[in-house]
């Protein structure tokens, strides 16, 4: 099977990718292991902390799961179009944000970043903060920009090159530094990727690539 992804990969990117210097060697595709798995080990009674809560993911994990205590944390009130289900919701300023985070008195089963630590001025403090708050066998997600993506094809609507986003703060976070601290703090990785490929959106998105690349548009699936 792996001999089979390498060589379907060696030819999508011959015809795709013939003069970008997009990274698609044999080593990164990974298994598919997303937030749909995720969910299925977090506990769906819990309470939950968002970390950078913006659209619309209150409505979201609460309407999809309603039993949840969702705590919700951002430095504004991003792109909330539909009703905030928040049972908590906290909007703090961006220099404060780990102390806010630090400040909170509950114990969390589940605490998700989802692209937010590049937005962090401290992003040290900011997953050590994550960590404090994480109950003792919780679950962390966490999910930001490969250091790849500085290499990325851009400008392109939807941020695929890191610096299409003027909200990034210097370079992506380094994968091999994060995953230390966090084994520092005592947790056990279950998962994790330097550069998350999974292997059917990876087709997808190299199918897609054309109109991507045409339009100056992020397309269905053209991240993976």
């Amino acid at each position: 099977m792996n001999k089979t992804k390498h060589f379907i990969k060696a030819v999508i990117k011959k015809i795709f990718f013939p003069n970008d210097s997009i990274d698609i060697t044999p080593d990164i595709v990974e298994p598919e292991y997303s937030r749909t798995n995720f969910y299925k080990i977090m506990d769906k009674n819990g309470a939950l902390l968002d970390i950078g809560c913006g659209n619309n993911s209150p409505y979201f994990m609460k309407s999809t799961f309603p039993c949840i205590f969702y705590t919700g944390i951002d430095v504004g009130d991003y792109n909330q179009t539909t009703p905030n289900l928040a049972d908590e919701y906290i909007v703090t300023e961006p220099e404060d944000f780990a102390d806010s985070i630090f400040k909170l008195e509950r114990k969390y089963d589940t605490v998700i970043s989802s692209h937010n630590l590049e937005h962090c001025n401290d992003r040290d403090k900011t997953l050590l903060a994550m960590v404090n708050v994480l109950k003792l066998g919780g679950y962390l997600f966490l999910q930001f920009p490969t250091e790849k993506s500085i290499k990325f094809p851009g400008p392109r609507k939807g941020c695929l090159n890191y610096y299409d986003d003027k909200s990034h703060k210097d370079k992506p976070p380094n994968f091999r530094k994060t995953i230390k601290q966090l084994k520092q703090l005592g947790m056990e990785i279950i998962f994790s990727s330097k550069s998350y490929k999974p292997f059917r959106k990876f087709i997808i998105g190299a199918l897609m690539e054309k109109e991507s690349k045409k339009d100056k548009e992020v397309k269905w699936a053209t991240w993976a």
